[in-house]
């Protein structure tokens, strides 16, 4: 499957399936991104953390815009 289409399955269960906002989503998109898929590192995922919550717009949104 190509990369931007299981990135849109992945962040759309995400989305669908986890109460609670943005930060809520941290632990999640973590282990999605880090562990399962191998697309980040751990600390690129701190470090994308840092920027999404600096941006304008809501958290998770940029938090995923940016991981992908």
């Amino acid at each position: 499957m190509d990369r931007e289409i299981q990135m849109i399955m992945t962040f759309f269960k995400i989305g669908a399936f986890t109460l609670g906002g943005g930060y809520a989503m941290i632990p999640v998109i973590e282990a999605e991104v880090v562990t399962k898929h191998g697309w980040l590192t751990r600390e690129e995922v701190l470090d994308t953390v840092a920027i999404a919550q600096s941006g304008p717009g809501g958290f998770a949104t940029n938090l995923i815009t940016l991981i992908a």
